[in-house]
């Protein structure tokens, strides 16, 4: 038997089938369209992500040479925010998806800091008001499309991020868990469940609303009988796959965005750095695991920008080669700010710029620096995280848990695209001035699904089951000086701030 695990991601949707060891079996994976209606909205079309999700599960059944029957249960990892809503009794999506890096929500956003600030509901559900969140986006096409809203409040439409969505449409329950729930910004932390006052204030009914489970229960089956029993949003699923069971533990995954989770054990850390406090995960009836959370819009989807963008290079994988062309930026950098910038600042109205330029600056440079950005901004979210940790360890507001491990990480676990660039990895080891840990199972998003779903129906019995799964398999140790990163890092510090404030 195997344990299927289905990836939906921002730009693709993958199928990877696990054994009982954590190796991949088989993949098949489908990209799907982005749509741009305007500058800085960004949609899916929720129709083809659920027709990729079944397209690649098949195609991953017939790479194995297996079918249904063999699959012990199915996970599923998302990208989280991501806003769908549809017709309960036709399933027809009533627009399409709106994009966790869309920013059309900024004005509902600044309406409500208006009565509170931009840390309104921050104590009850560990994030600040920006358009990242899914509960501006619903109120957005409650408030633009004609009678939402009232068939809404008759039940006659349901609300999903895309895990929802797929669930819906594989089993016909409408369900989400705790992870894809702290995302929407309507859930409380401490209750687990859908705040009565925030929604009231963003006006969004509640009967639209999935009910709210634990990350590895069954949730239903599919028409072939297959129980879909796991359920965490991509960066939660890969804390989850990389083992970080114990308080203090911290990944790093670097994908379209860059998304750093640390777990925080049983005790919610309120961020004073610009950080998220966020779920972990929620094992069946295990008590919750929270984490602290530093996320990054814009990572991969540089390299991306490099290539379809400006025709810097062909393959995201040769933005490596083009920027080992020189050794080092050339003085400039790379402040990826297309869709505001996020944690630690939090500034919608960021964009992106380039500085340093001199008429020495060539294509490599361009690369060189696009790299580093994704290295740098790694390195503000650990700040943050460090100093988030000391300060809740100071005050007693880490709990127990905290009290022990770490005020500073020692080493980071990573994944994702982009740990295969051995350049990126050996100046983010630099940067931080801490070892860079990669699994040899790097795809740790789809395995954390795949081992939340086993868990569910007893294929692994516990967590130490997992903990024997993981292995090292390479690790980047720093080598730049003290004065050399302190210098580049200043750079980049000063470079950020002349992002801010663009957009009036």
């Amino acid at each position: 038997m195997l344990i299927a695990a289905i990836d939906q991601g921002t730009t693709s949707t993958r199928c990877i089938l696990f054994d009982h060891q954590g190796q991949a079996i088989a993949t098949a994976q489908e990209e799907h369209r982005q749509i741009y209606p305007q500058p800085g909205w960004v949609e899916h079309d929720p129709v083809e992500i659920w027709t990729r999700a079944q397209s690649v599960f098949a195609g991953a059944l017939a790479r194995a040479g297996v079918t249904p029957a063999d699959i012990a249960a199915i996970g599923i990892t998302n990208q989280r925010e991501t806003t769908v809503i549809w017709e309960r009794a036709t399933g027809r999506p009533i627009h399409n998806a709106i994009v966790w890096q869309d920013t059309r929500t900024a004005g509902i956003c600044a309406a409500l800091a208006r009565d509170g600030g931009q840390d309104r509901y921050r104590p009850r559900t560990g994030l600040p008001l920006a358009t990242y969140f899914s509960g501006p986006k619903i109120k957005w096409l409650l408030d633009h499309l004609p009678d939402a809203r009232r068939r809404a409040q008759d039940g006659e439409l349901l609300f999903g991020t895309i895990d929802t969505w797929l669930i819906w449409n594989a089993t016909g329950q409408h369900v989400t868990d705790v992870t894809n729930a702290s995302r929407t910004l309507l859930m409380n932390l401490a209750t687990l469940d859908w705040d009565e006052d925030i929604l009231r204030d963003l006006d969004i009914p509640r009967a639209m609303l999935p009910r709210i489970a634990s990350s590895a229960e069954v949730y239903g089956r599919t028409r072939d009988g297959v129980p879909v029993a796991g359920d965490m949003g991509d960066q939660h699923a890969a804390l989850f796959g990389q083992t970080c069971f114990a308080p203090g533990e911290a990944k790093n995954t670097y994908g379209t965005g860059c998304f750093m989770l640390m777990n925080t054990g049983q005790t919610p850390v309120q961020s004073r750095n610009g950080l998220l406090t966020t779920m972990g995960y929620k094992i069946g009836y295990a008590r919750p695991v929270y984490a602290l959370e530093g996320s990054i819009a814009v990572t991969g989807a540089l390299v991306q920008w490099l290539r379809d963008n400006l025709g810097l290079i062909a393959k995201s994988e040769d933005v490596e080669t083009l920027a080992r062309s020189v050794e080092d930026n050339g003085g400039i950098y790379f402040v990826p700010a297309f869709s505001g910038l996020y944690a630690p600042y939090w500034k919608d109205n960021a964009r992106g710029v380039i500085v340093g330029l001199t008429r020495y600056v060539n294509r490599g440079h361009f690369a060189r620096a696009a790299l580093e950005a994704t290295a740098y901004q790694t390195r503000e979210v650990l700040d943050a995280m460090n100093r988030d940790i000391a300060q809740a360890m100071e005050t007693g507001g880490a709990g127990d848990a905290l009290q022990s491990p770490i005020a500073t990480l020692r080493s980071l676990k990573v994944d994702g695209g982009m740990v295969r660039n051995e350049l990126l990895m050996q100046f983010q080891a630099d940067i931080l001035d801490v070892p860079v840990i990669r699994p040899r199972v790097s795809e740790t998003t789809a395995l954390g699904a795949a081992y939340a779903a086993g868990l569910a129906v007893g294929y692994w019995s516990d967590i130490e089951d997992l903990r024997k799964n993981w292995t090292a398999d390479k690790t980047w140790e720093p080598r730049m000086d003290d004065a050399t990163r302190n210098r580049l890092y200043r750079g980049w510090q000063k470079a950020v701030t002349r992002a801010f404030d663009w957009v009036e």
